[in-house]
């Protein structure tokens, strides 16, 4: 049995997961194409995994025809949050609202995104590893002219085909060149944000262009970006109208750099010395009140008993200035990542595993859940949520989690590709992680996590079967991957740009 058949095998509530070396083109012995047979069997998975209560909502349109309806999703991303730096991590950064949802609800031990900012957010919204297309490397920078292929069919669609109303507040980062690749041609109803990676929190621009959005036009408004968005979060639950239900999606830009604050909340943390670690604290805590404001909101307009919340960051805290964006940093880089190695940018555990919860009253039972959790899980298992339907979509390397979730049983996932490039690759499989450095020079790291979670002891000289078969599945995944886009966008603009020449009138000013 090859290692994709047991990731099947070992997964039973996988839902389309993708099989490598696939395409629609293949054909089963029945006649179906393999997307079609995954899919379908997606939908049985689903089926067989809502629970009893939820029954009645298998079907698009049908809660609402039986006057019951769906819940509402609330889906919170931060920006390069260190996994410690919360309170209920420990932290002594100041986190009351994340602690509360954290403490009442389910805490994930082995919540996984990819190392980066647009490959995450493209996997929760696709269900689907970035490098099935093409989003694989870096993230999409100011000057890209591509974006998330138009041909995958995200997260909001399926949403608003099963009734629910989808609003988009805060960070895209999903492509900007192009108003296809916006957030209202994605299937939200609404957007107010910003579409590229960083800005400055405070003037809301990038390399001096402003970028401040609401739908698709541009919005000239004044104040603290985070504060806003925590505002506009709340007020979009205070006039959504119950009929139906709601997914919103809060992606906030904090705490990524520039590290900015209000004055009011730097004040917060006055005893501390170093001036980015200060900031970065206080951005932190402008998130936690505006989580903290949503919740409020929710429970204003009686919606909270019916609102799953979800929160995580989009990758670990940033510890290399490789990876700190385009602001430049002076002094120390402040994300801490605990006991994990290395963080944002990286294919260790500090840039990959992150802090995680879900809080749904009633629903999801208080606790850890152990086990692996990617971010491609939230796709499949917010649709059996909420009573959608797949098929329109690609075949899904998620899987639902839904029952683990709420009977506070262990995650079904036995392994998952921490991603795939041109220059490295990581996966894992039960607690045995590879990662291959296939630049030059090369590297191959082999890990035991239930043993060394902090990946300081490297076993591959000892244990060369199983780099032999991680290696092996890495190079599958490598001949099927989509070209990555940033590399192909930076040959354009190295070879394909207007050449740049020097002005000819400073000849006068050269001396003979």
């Amino acid at each position: 049995m090859s290692l994709s058949d047991r990731r099947h095998a070992d997964a039973p509530a996988a839902l389309g997961a993708a099989t490598p070396g696939t395409t629609d083109a293949h054909k089963t012995r029945k006649g179906l194409t393999r997307r079609e047979t995954l899919l379908s069997g997606a939908a049985i998975a689903i089926a067989a995994t809502v629970p009893a209560s939820l029954a009645t909502l298998s079907a698009p349109g049908q809660a609402l025809a039986n006057g019951m309806t769906p819940p509402n999703i609330v889906y919170i991303i931060a920006d390069d949050l260190g996994w410690a730096d919360v309170g209920f991590h420990g932290s002594d950064i100041q986190t009351p609202n994340l602690d509360k949802l954290a403490e009442t609800g389910a805490r994930f031990e082995e919540f996984y995104t990819q190392p980066m900012c647009t490959p995450t957010r493209a996997a929760f919204l696709t269900g689907r590893y970035p490098l099935r297309y093409g989003l694989q490397t870096g993230v999409i920078p100011s000057p890209g002219s591509y974006g998330l292929a138009l041909d995958e069919v995200l997260l909001p669609e399926v949403m608003k085909d099963a009734g629910y109303k989808t609003a988009l507040v805060g960070k895209w980062h999903l492509g900007h060149a192009k108003v296809d690749y916006w957030p209202k041609q994605r299937g939200f109803d609404s957007f107010y944000g910003a579409l590229v990676g960083e800005i400055d929190h405070f003037k809301h621009s990038s390399h001096g262009v402003k970028d401040w959005y609401r739908d698709n036009a541009p919005l000239e408004e004044t104040g603290f970006d985070n504060s806003l968005f925590g505002d506009e979060a709340a007020r979009v639950v205070e006039r959504h109208d119950p009929a139906s239900p709601l997914f919103l999606y809060l992606a906030f830009t904090a705490p990524h750099t520039p590290f900015q604050a209000p004055e009011d909340y730097l004040d917060r943390y006055k005893h501390i010395a170093d001036e980015n670690r200060r900031a970065y604290a206080a951005m932190i805590s402008v998130l936690d009140d505006g989580i903290g404001k949503v919740v409020a909101a929710l429970e204003k307009r009686g919606m909270r008993d019916n609102t799953l919340i979800v929160f995580h960051s989009d990758n670990g805290g940033v510890r290399s200035s490789l990876f700190a964006g385009d602001s430049k940093v002076g002094g120390g880089l402040p994300a801490d990542n605990g006991p994990y190695r290395d963080g944002k940018g990286t294919l260790y555990e500090g840039g990959t595993r992150v802090a995680a919860l879900a809080n749904w009253p009633g629903r999801i039972k208080p606790g850890k859940v152990a086990g692996m959790v990617h971010v491609v899980d939230m796709f499949p298992t917010l649709v059996a949520i909420a009573g959608a339907a797949l098929g329109k979509n690609k075949p899904l390397d998620g899987m639902n989690l839904w029952p683990a979730l709420s009977e506070g049983q262990p995650s079904p996932r036995k392994e998952l590709v921490y991603n795939v490039d041109p220059l490295a690759g990581a996966v894992r499989k039960d607690n045995w992680k590879l990662v291959w450095k296939a630049s030059l020079p090369p590297k191959l790291e082999l890990f035991d996590l239930s043993a060394d979670p902090s990946e300081a002891i490297d076993l591959a000289a000892k244990d060369t079967d199983k780099v032999r078969e991680l290696q092996d599945w890495i190079t599958r995944l490598a001949g099927e991957m989509a070209p990555p886009l940033l590399i192909l966008d930076a040959v354009r603009l190295t070879f394909q740009a207007p050449p740049v020449t020097a002005d000819p009138s400073a000849l006068f000013n050269l001396g003979d």
